[in-house]
Formats: structure tokens, C-alpha cells, sequence
């Protein structure tokens, strides 16, 4: 056995052989005809053939790559018998059992010492943790991809979100403004009403007109009271009460209407939880607005609907929080309009006049989401609408 030369000491050639013979990568010896001249041992873990077996193979290295890759290196041979370089030509080398592992194969020309041209030599190495953490790094990218466009979409819904708050808060302060300039006059002709329907008899012609006047004065004083809601910080205290009982004193006071439209409300409690330390039925909010925000609700129900149709009222409670569901089959919201209906003074009753300045679902969501609850709202034309509010158990 021959020993290992000293430092300075030329090397034999037979110690080059070993040296290629032992590297990891995949290498090979062609001919400028492109035939095979020598292949080192690693071929035997990409591919599963000895070195001999590659040496008296037909077209090598072509039986070695994936029939897909085939076309892709033949035409690399051919730049590397015209005397190119290439680095890091990525394909899949087909094991003897069938297997395909992604590599990458470079290559370039061999010369002697007089620049006589040798051939080309070749170096494949696997590439399989590379395609791994590409892999990894696409998937990375697409999922950074997705939170950027999420955020995005989140950053533009929550632009959009405060120019119409900002638009609200407008206003709101103007129809607190007018509301309050309205006041003033409105009582001034209330008590000269007052004062008229006092000194005067009431078989006195058109009488009955003063009653008139007297609910339409009324009516107006509602509705400037809807106006000074849409934004003006609840002074109620939250107390604790019943929401089946709540909802079914809202029905009752509902019933003129649903008699004179002749609409059935029918209510349906779903197993409700208790809470500790509510009971099953109980919740700890602004009772009375509650109340109003049920009433809008039911009205609005009862007025979408015809003669012989139902409204339900479904209410069910979890330990944190309840719902009151309201459903009509009425004549439904137009997917054009159904974005709008909680702007104020919108409405899709002007068909009916003197039925509301479309205040109602306005103050509604105020309420709702001033005791940090939600309100939402489905529609189908000629199908019905149903609107869910959803609220906590109790207000902090």
C-alpha cells in the first residue's frame, strides 16, 4: 500500500483518483464525443449503479435522470462538448427503485497543460434540503403575502370605518343642534295649543282638528328625541332584569300594531344558561333601551309584513351573552340598499308616508354598540329579514 506523500512532495496521480473517488458529489469524466470516461462511487447513492455499470451504459447519463428532465440535459451536454459552463442546472436524478431526488448538475471543460482540450467534468449534488427550505420559504411568503393583505383589507375597512364614524359624528351633533332649535318653537306651539283646546268648547268647528295638531306636535317631539339619541352617551345605569320577561312586555306593547296589520309575534326562548350570579333568564344591561331597541325592531318587523304573515322573536342565552333574534317574512331589503339602512335619516318606507325619518336603526346600533354589543342584519327579497342582536350578559 502506498503511504501518504510528505508536505512538498509531488503527488501521484493514483492519490487524485482516490480523492475524486471519495467526494461526496456525483462525478463524472466525458469525452468531447460526450461518451463516458470515468464516474466516481458516489453515482451508487444517487442512482443506485456502480461506476461500472454507468461505464458500460448506453447514453449516459440520460438513464439516470427523470424522463421529464431528459430533453433538459441532453441539451446541456451538448454546451458542455461546445466548451460552456454552467453551474447549478437543477433536475431529478431517477434512482434504480424508482425514486427521484432533486439535484443540481455543473459543469466545465478539462484541459492539459499544453490547453489540449480533455473533455468536460461533471458535478451532480443533491439539492433535496435546498427544495425544502425553498419550499418552506415559498409557503413563508405566501402566508406573509396573506397577512399583508389582510392587514391591508383591515387598515381600509378601519379607514373606512372612521370616515363614516367622523361623518356620523357630524351628524349627529347637527341633528342635536336642530333637534334642540326645533324644541324651542315646538313648546311654544304646544302650549298655544294647550291654551286653545282650554278656552274653547268642543262642539266648536274643527275641534277635533286641535287633536290633530296635538299628535302631530306629538310625532315631531318624538322624533327630535330619536335625533338627540344618535349620539349622546347613555345616562342609564345597568340593572338587572329578565330578557324573557323584557321581550314579552315589548310584544305586548307591539300588539295594537300586529292586531291592526294583523301579523301574528310569536317568541321562542331556546335553552337558556344560567350565569353565575345571573339566572338562566337574567342580564345585567340598560333595561329600557333594550327595551327600545326591541321595539324598533319588532315594529320595523311588523311593518315590512302583510296581512296573515309572522314575526318571530327568538331569544337564547349562552354564559356570556344573549341574543334576541327578530324575523319577518316580509318583502325583504335589496342587496343595493341593505348597507345603508343603519345611516341616519335612511329609510325604505317612503312608500308609506309619515311611518319614520329612518332614525330608528340608527339609534338602534348606537345603543347596541354602546353596551359593547353587536347588531346584524340578513335579507332576501320576497323572503323575509332578520335582524340578531347580540349583546353580554353584563355590562362592566
Amino acid at each position: 500500500m502506498a503511504s501518504l506523500p510528505r508536505q512538498g512532495d509531488p503527488i501521484p496521480s493514483d492519490f487524485f483518483r482516490l480523492i475524486a473517488d471519495f467526494t461526496y458529489d456525483w462525478e463524472s469524466w466525458l469525452s468531447n464525443d460526450g461518451e463516458v470516461l470515468w464516474v466516481n462511487e458516489a453515482v451508487r447513492r444517487f442512482t443506485g449503479y456502480s461506476p461500472e455499470e454507468c461505464l458500460a451504459m448506453k447514453n449516459y447519463p440520460l438513464p439516470l435522470v427523470a424522463e421529464q428532465d431528459r430533453e433538459l440535459i441532453a441539451n446541456g451536454i451538448q454546451e458542455a462538448r461546445r466548451g460552456s459552463t454552467a453551474n447549478n442546472l437543477e433536475f431529478r436524478s431517477l434512482h434504480r427503485d424508482g425514486s427521484l431526488c432533486p439535484v443540481a448538475v455543473s459543469w466545465q471543460p478539462m484541459t492539459d497543460q499544453q490547453g489540449r482540450s480533455l473533455g468536460f467534468r461533471t458535478s451532480v449534488r443533491d439539492i433535496s434540503d435546498k427544495i425544502q427550505m425553498r419550499e418552506l420559504l415559498r409557503l413563508h411568503n405566501e402566508h406573509l403575502e396573506q397577512l399583508v393583505q389582510e392587514r391591508t383589507a383591515q387598515v381600509a375597512k378601519l379607514e373606512k370605518h372612521r370616515l363614516k364614524m367622523e361623518k356620523l359624528a357630524a351628524l349627529g351633533e347637527l341633528a342635536a343642534g336642530v333637534a334642540h332649535e326645533i324644541n324651542n318653537p315646538l313648546a311654544g306651539i304646544r302650549n298655544a295649543v294647550a291654551l286653545f283646546k282650554r278656552h274653547l268648547p268642543p262642539d266648536v268647528k274643527h275641534y277635533d282638528k286641535l287633536e290633530l295638531i296635538d299628535g302631530e306636535i306629538e310625532r315631531i317631539s318624538g322624533i327630535t328625541h330619536q335625533m338627540y339619541q344618535l349620539y349622546r352617551p347613555s345616562q342609564q345605569r345597568a340593572t338587572r332584569f329578565s330578557i324573557q320577561k323584557s321581550v314579552n312586555e315589548v310584544v305586548m306593547l307591539s300588539l295594537p300594531l300586529s292586531r291592526k296589520s294583523r301579523v301574528e309575534v310569536v317568541t321562542e326562548f331556546d335553552a337558556l344558561q344560567p350565569a353565575d350570579p345571573l339566572g338562566a333568564d337574567e342580564v345585567e344591561l340598560r333595561e329600557s333601551e333594550v327595551k327600545q331597541v326591541l321595539f324598533n325592531l319588532i315594529r320595523n318587523a311588523i311593518q315590512a309584513s302583510v296581512a296573515g304573515q309572522q314575526v318571530r322573536v327568538e331569544v337564547a342565552t349562552t354564559k356570556n351573552h344573549t341574543q334576541v333574534a327578530v324575523q319577518d317574512q316580509g318583502h325583504g331589503i335589496a342587496p343595493n340598499v341593505i348597507t345603508r339602512i343603519f345611516d341616519p335619516f335612511f329609510s325604505t318606507k317612503t312608500e308609506a308616508i309619515g311611518q319614520g325619518m329612518g332614525l330608528g336603526l340608527s339609534v338602534s346600533r348606537s345603543i347596541v354598540e354602546a353596551m359593547n354589543g353587536t347588531i346584524d342584519v340578513e335579507s332576501e327579497v320576497d323572503v323575509g329579514t332578520r335582524f340578531a342582536v347580540r349583546l353580554p350578559r353584563r355590562l362592566e
